[in-house]
């Protein structure tokens, strides 16, 4: 069945409604049907009501709240209100439609299409892998109503759904998502866009002394692998961005377990691997001209016989020796031999991102923490967050936590550091000892954006399930970097 979204600004008097234009002509092609029904209704942001028996052409007719019209770019929130508030309204709206039997959407562009676009597609993602058929919903169909940019829309599409795929293979139960599943998951996704992806073995990893990570991995009977991705769309000499995505597709913890109460959302500690794929496939569908070079190292951190233990020496690429001071600090050792690696690739800029540290304590679901060691990577990052709504704040790289990590008697650097606290800080200090010399650093840690969703703040975010943030972030900044000229679309 066929639903229509269309949109209303708060008026000058309380209760009062203004509608978009779209809305409007709606309205006197029904002869004034529409603004009848909507009288004493109780629309404001956030909220939307649904009229039956409206227009012949559609089943079910939503109005939805914009908040107050001329909303801007917001300083203080680091935020573009005016298209937040077109995806928190195409996304209420549409969440609406969807529960009742609407499988076919048009959406009215409001005053960016994209914006729309991405509100509506995240809304109506559902994760139904394991359901019996007959319970299951059928995709919802998503077009643009009455409104030309029909090039935006497409473009808010392609960022909706990359970020839709990140959350598909973060709520994959861990059974189901293996390393080996999860780099068949990645061929398919990339490679059907042009994107080459190799899957190294550990024979191929041993052959490289590979051993700081593969050390990580040894407690589980799942193999480790590593993904090399190749997204080449610049310049031949062009030198690439290299995304290195944290890719522990279960964490028990180790043999220092994990709280059990929370322990299965942890089926989702792949979230930057996660990002990385959906990124990279997202860049590749928009035709972005632009080098990228993606590294995923994918395996489980469990107890067992083999387990790695705290205390335990390890020697990564480079010959730098690991002390493993906390077995459920894995993560950021399972990103060192890859970081070392990628220096073959001679790259501009080297990202990583993953669920590093327990930061959501801190800024919780609001924001990525973001480290990095250019001030270009830092304004282009906080403004791709602006544009998107899934902003990111930064956050300090100081010698103080270098220092914490590499003074020690013994060995070259702890996974833990001293000193206690500030972990996240010490996360992306660890990491940074494994870049490559005279290379852009940028760190996010994704722990409180990347993992299951409250759905406060974000409506458009189904509660209860993974977020795949900060997807649409990454590949905003992409654009920014490719396109350098080019304005996003305004409100």
């Amino acid at each position: 069945q066929k639903g229509l979204i269309l949109g209303a600004y708060d008026g000058c008097d309380k209760g009062e409604l203004k509608l978009t234009p779209t809305a409007k002509k709606f309205d006197q092609e029904t002869n004034g049907k529409l603004s009848t029904l909507l009288k004493g209704a109780d629309i404001r942001l956030g909220r939307a009501e649904v009229y039956t028996n409206v227009h012949i052409d559609f089943a079910c007719v939503a109005v939805t709240g914009l908040g107050p019209e001329g909303e801007g770019i917001d300083s203080l929130e680091s935020l573009d209100k005016c298209k937040e508030n077109i995806r928190i309204a195409a996304g209420v709206a549409a969440t609406n439609l969807q529960a009742n039997g609407m499988n076919s959407l048009l959406v009215e562009g409001f005053t960016n299409a994209e914006a729309a676009a991405e509100g509506a597609s995240l809304a109506v993602w559902k994760y139904q892998e394991y359901k019996n058929k007959q319970d299951q919903t059928g995709n919802v169909k998503l077009e643009l109503y009455h409104d030309p940019d029909i090039e935006s829309f497409q473009r808010g599409l392609i960022k909706g759904e990359a970020q839709n795929l990140a959350r598909a293979l973060e709520e994959s139960p861990a059974n189901r998502m293996t390393p080996s599943i999860f780099a068949q998951k990645a061929v398919d996704a990339l490679c059907a866009c042009g994107v080459q992806v190799n899957v190294r073995d550990v024979h191929w990893m041993r052959d490289r002394k590979m051993n700081a990570f593969m050390s990580v991995a040894k407690g589980s009977c799942e193999t480790p692998l590593l993904l090399e991705i190749g997204y080449c769309a610049g310049a031949p000499d062009e030198k690439p961005v290299v995304l290195i995505g944290k890719g522990l597709t279960f964490d028990s913890g180790g043999l220092l377990t994990k709280p059990c109460d929370n322990m299965m959302q942890h089926r989702g500690d792949m979230a930057g691997a996660a990002v990385v794929v959906a990124a990279i496939r997202c860049c590749a569908m928009l035709n972005l001209p632009f080098n990228i070079k993606g590294l995923i190292p994918l395996c489980e951190s469990m107890p067992g016989g083999l387990a790695i233990k705290p205390g335990d020496v390890v020697t990564a690429i480079n010959g730098k020796s690991i002390r493993i001071e906390d077995t459920d600090n894995e993560g950021r050792v399972t990103m060192t031999d890859p970081l070392i690696y990628c220096t073959a690739f001679k790259p501009c800029l080297v990202i990583t991102l993953g669920t590093m540290t327990d930061m959501s304590r801190t800024i919780g679901s609001g924001c990525s923490a973001l480290f990095t060691t250019s001030d270009v990577v830092w304004r282009e990052m906080h403004r791709a967050g602006l544009e998107t709504g899934d902003r990111v704040w930064r956050y300090p790289m100081w010698k103080y936590y270098k220092r914490m990590v590499t003074d020690h008697i013994g060995v070259d650097i702890t996974n833990k550091g001293s000193g206690g606290g500030g972990d996240s800080c010490l996360a992306a200090a660890f990491l940074y000892e494994f870049v490559p010399p005279g290379i852009d650093f940028c760190h996010l840690d994704i722990t409180g954006v990347g993992m299951i969703s409250s759905g406060v703040g974000y409506p458009y975010l189904r509660p209860g399930l993974m977020t795949g943030r900060p997807t649409r972030t990454l590949c905003q900044f992409f654009y920014q970097m490719a396109c350098p000229h080019e304005r996003g679309d305004e409100c």
